[in-house]
């Protein structure tokens, strides 16, 4: 079978394919929203949970990991039983997986309720690769982008969101409201999203989702709790190298089964290979922005270049580059059409990093940080849609799915260590304000300078990716969808 699918038509629906659209914007944005949702009541959750920082700062943590691991393996049970049941499915866990967190008092249901707010965000790969099954073929190129554009909004967003919500009523109140909004999103997709007979029967690699799950998350627990534990403690190396260890195991048995989680030998295509790269690289610079520059914006006056925000203040000024990503998703998709996905992606990446050099020399005022996080924020609109879109050129439709579901993997693994990073940096440039140890200037402009490094690094990554040659269409039966 051919790489590359051929262009099927649209699915039909008594919905046009806008109003489909529009729904896996909403469900995507969604589950993004989750990461940002406890950032504004972090500091406050011992206290709220009646446990430790330490052991509270696992809500955050929990749901990367989570979330990390779902997005494959959602997306392969998407290949093998069909994408809308799929995400019917992860929106279920989300209005469950709030539900929970809303009713919990305790450290254990309120991280039960955010790990199953994690798995939820396996919607969003399966989303993008539901695209080309929905819109028409000229417009796929926008709907990716606009999809994929929801990722980054729903971070962004989420942070002034999440604040106005603890701040004006309660902390419950953040986990009642995403678990309506997810109910919104269960309805609409069995409603409005039409079922495509897309499933290709295979038998479920159960050993390979547990192999997954074990090296991932002892990998990245070792890399997210580095600076916590101390990166020169035998946990933090014995959790990095036993995940390690687990994952060589894992792609060896991945390489001689029948029906694999992953096909590492799609992964392994050159096209797939240096997305998947070029993913973890502007993961990695998205995430710094988000990483920092609150930061410097909440930092006390006093300290000379702290602004002195709010944590609401702080997430308002933050909330125009999440519309920038939006604004940009259509010239994402006359960029794709005009000049390739893969100069898209590279354009992208280059623009991320120039934010940072912007942050770099602006970082006086708080409008000037919000002109750095438009333009880094305009890269991250420009590259989203084309990530999915070279990785859907370059792979069976079969594996459409669970491929998407690896590069956004793959984003993730370049968040996390960017949080261990910027964590690293900013606790190694440190000064003393009325007894506290806190960051000082050098130690955020460092991070702005490493955060563009990793951009433009991707954006060189993406120039390694072939140049996408049309094949001919192969005589694989087109998808058919039977209503809703």
């Amino acid at each position: 079978m051919s790489a590359s699918s051929p262009a099927v038509a649209p699915a039909p629906s008594r919905f046009s394919p806008v109003v489909v659209i529009v729904v896996l914007c909403l469900g995507s944005f969604s589950g993004a929203l989750m990461q940002s949702l406890v950032i504004p009541i972090q500091a406050e959750l011992p206290k709220l949970l009646g446990t430790d920082a330490g052991s509270a700062s696992w809500a955050v943590t929990a749901t990367l990991l989570a979330a990390a691991v779902t997005m494959p393996v959602t997306g392969r049970l998407a290949d093998m039983f069909g994408k809308k049941k799929v995400m019917v499915a992860s929106a279920a866990l989300l209005a469950v997986g709030s539900a929970v967190a809303a009713l919990g008092d305790t450290l254990t249901p309120f991280l039960v309720g955010r790990v199953l707010q994690g798995m939820a965000m396996g919607y969003i790969p399966v989303a993008i690769s539901m695209v080309r099954e929905v819109a028409p073929v000229d417009k796929r190129a926008g709907a990716v982008a606009a999809v994929s554009a929801t990722m980054g909004v729903g971070g962004a967003i989420g942070l002034p969101l999440a604040a106005w919500i603890a701040q004006d009523f309660s902390w419950h109140g953040l986990f009642w409201f995403s678990s309506g909004l997810a109910l919104v999103v269960l309805v609409a997709t069995l409603v409005v999203v039409p079922h495509v007979h897309d499933a290709h029967p295979a038998h479920l690699d159960v050993v390979g989702i547990i192999g997954l799950a074990v090296g991932l998350c002892s990998a990245l627990i070792g890399i997210s709790k580095g600076s916590e534990w101390g990166w020169d403690s035998g946990r933090t190396a014995g959790s990095i190298a036993g995940g390690v260890v687990v994952l060589l195991a894992w792609g060896w048995y991945e390489l001689r089964h029948r029906d694999p989680l992953v096909d590492l030998r799609t992964t392994a295509r050159r096209p797939v290979l240096f997305t998947n790269l070029a993913a973890v690289l502007i993961g990695f610079g998205m995430m710094a922005q988000a990483i920092v520059v609150p930061q410097l914006l909440e930092m006390p006056e006093a300290t000379g270049y702290g602004l002195g925000q709010t944590i609401l203040e702080a997430g308002l000024w933050m909330a125009p580059g999440g519309l920038m990503m939006l604004v940009f998703a259509p010239v994402s998709s006359r960029m794709i059409t005009t000049l390739g996905a893969r100069i898209t992606l590279a354009v992208g990446a280059t623009v991320v990093g120039l934010g940072y050099l912007v942050a770099l020399f602006l970082m006086s005022a708080p409008w000037q940080l919000m002109v750095a996080s438009l333009v880094a924020s305009a890269g991250v609109g420009i590259g989203y849609a084309a990530m999915p879109t070279l990785i859907l050129d370059n792979v069976p439709e079969a594996e459409a799915g669970s491929s998407v579901g690896v590069n956004g993997l793959m984003r993730s693994v370049g968040t996390t260590i960017a949080g261990a990073v910027m964590a690293a940096i900013l606790t190694s440039r440190t000064i003393t304000l009325g007894g506290h140890v806190i960051p000082d200037e050098s130690a955020f402009k460092v991070c702005f300078v490493v955060g563009a490094g990793a951009a433009l690094a991707g954006a060189l990554v993406c120039l390694l990716i072939p140049r996408h040659r049309a094949r001919a269409a192969t005589t694989e039966p087109e998808p058919v969808a039977s209503g809703v």
